[in-house]
């Protein structure tokens, strides 16, 4: 057996440097286009000298390889969930559902109150179907258009989507993430949602406020004449009709039940392609451009919203940029940067490279704030390094559990701090695999929401101030049996 070398912190840091300065260099040549492939060859060349790093330190290829395949599968699951939720919003957007949502909203929400409303609504269908990314795959798409009708900017809404969709996704017991940080640390999933409340709570009120205040002084591009030209212009081009939010209410329906998300999201997409058939005959024949055969008019339709890229045409051009989607072909260069992204996360495990970095960090964590700011940088660090929420949450848990045991603090301490920076960071990332998808889902670059997104930027700064000031801290009593109850996840099982 060969043995191999740990590496020293400057070392480990290589690749690092390395990506970064990619990265830098990208956004200075490429703008606002480097997700198209250079962010990806980015990753690559990272990679690259992550190998040669670890491979000096005496790992064999065949080592690093079988990690990187590790790493792949990890995130297999989440990449098959983005290619349907493509096909989801070509079918809903056939069907007339989205149209229909965007319809209404405008009839109902207030310009004053939108952006409140976008995070209060998102938080109650995140919280009920315990999944944001369904959230914003559906209710988010139909309030993005709203928003972008009522003159606000697409990245103020985006923000307000997701802080509301990452709140619900957070406190849900039905979240895989709300299940699988208790069980990292080692306590129970209805201690840990209710110890959550201390940090969360305040978060969203705070969130709530700020989009509140900035509903009311936000001077929007829109006015009552660019409404009324929207809805005239969905009105002369889809049948609008209630029965048509049969299809939400169903899918949220089958995710309470617990239907797991692959078939819920490919029911929910087939469900909009009948629909479609159902209601909108004139829209069918219009995308398919076949007349005569309903039939194979339908086929034709349905598969193309599925597939590719469809638009429906108005005499409103703002309009049309509403009523078009990429299908399952838009979401590719989103797949293409998460499986970059999970090859350099794979090679910097597989070299034992990120494990050093945090290694080193723990022993400076003194104090009870200290080891939570640690615990929610290194979260942070393992979403920006190997680009999954669920790597960050598991080995930062793996790493801390013992700490904070030997501290004589309890485990739903360590869980609660997971949460705060593990789940809602990792939307904050371009190249994460949550922060690549909502980008792709909703069209909006991560860089362009992350400023609004509130929650996701105070809720770790919750955690650290909570435990600094030592509010509600849970801690063993001096008698008290100290037990380890982390368990070992399976990464095959994660997302």
């Amino acid at each position: 057996m060969v043995k191999t070398t740990k590496p020293s912190l400057f070392l480990a840091f290589i690749p690092i440097l390395f990506l970064i300065s990619f990265l830098a260099l990208n956004v200075y040549f490429f703008k606002d286009d480097t997700l198209s492939g250079a962010n990806q060859i980015a990753l690559l060349l990272a990679a690259t000298v992550g190998s040669i790093v670890a491979i000096s330190l005496g790992h064999k290829w065949l080592e690093v390889r079988r990690q990187i395949v590790k790493s792949i599968s990890s995130a297999m699951p989440s990449m098959i969930i983005l290619l349907l939720i493509g096909s989801l919003a070509g079918t809903w957007l056939l069907s007339g559902v989205v149209p229909a949502m965007i319809y209404y909203g405008l009839k109902l929400l207030h310009p004053s109150i939108f952006l409140l409303a976008s995070v209060v609504i998102c938080s109650m269908v995140s919280l009920a179907t315990g999944s944001s990314w369904s959230t914003v795959a559906t209710i988010g798409v139909a309030l993005l258009g709203i928003g972008n009708a009522l003159g606000f900017s697409q990245g103020v809404v985006a923000g307000a989507i997701i802080s509301g969709a990452y709140f619900g996704d957070k406190m849900s017991p039905l979240s895989d993430t709300t299940n699988l940080a208790p069980a990292v640390a080692g306590t129970d999933l209805f201690t840990h949602i209710r110890y959550m409340v201390i940090t969360t709570a305040p978060s969203i009120i705070i969130t709530m406020i700020i989009f509140f205040v900035i509903g009311l002084t936000y001077k929007t591009s829109g006015g009552q004449a660019s409404v009324e030209s929207t809805l005239s212009a969905i009105e002369n081009s889809f049948n609008i009709t209630p029965w048509l939010f049969l299809v939400p209410i169903i899918l949220v329906v089958v995710i309470i039940k617990k239907m797991p998300p692959l078939p819920a999201i490919m029911f929910g997409t087939l469900l909009g392609a009948l629909f479609a058939i159902i209601f909108q005959p004139h829209v069918v024949e219009q995308v398919s451009q076949i007349n005569g055969s309903y039939l194979k008019s339908s086929y034709v339709a349905v598969m193309k919203s599925m597939f590719g890229g469809i638009s429906i045409i108005t005499d409103d051009s703002q309009v049309n940029e509403l009523l078009s989607t990429r299908g399952m072909a838009g979401m590719l260069n989103t797949v293409w940067l998460i499986l970059s992204a999970m090859i350099f996360g794979g090679v910097m495990e597989a070299g034992g490279l990120l494990v050093r970095i945090t290694e080193s960090v723990i022993r400076f964590a003194k104090s009870t704030g200290s080891l939570v700011a640690t615990t929610v940088a290194t979260c942070l660090f393992f979403n920006i390094t190997a680009s999954d929420q669920y790597i960050s949450i598991v080995v930062t848990g793996r790493m801390f559990s013992k700490t904070y045991r030997d501290r004589g603090l309890k485990p739903e301490v360590l869980s609660r701090a997971l949460e705060d920076s593990g789940t809602v960071t990792s939307v904050l990332i371009p190249w994460n695999t949550c922060g690549a998808t909502q980008a792709a889902v909703l069209g909006v670059p991560v860089l362009s929401f992350l400023p609004y997104a509130f929650f996701n930027i105070i809720s770790p700064f919750m955690s650290i101030f909570v435990a600094a000031f030592n509010i509600k801290i849970r801690r063993y009593a001096d008698d008290e049996e100290r037990v380890d109850r982390t368990i070992e996840v399976d990464e095959d099982d994660l997302g």
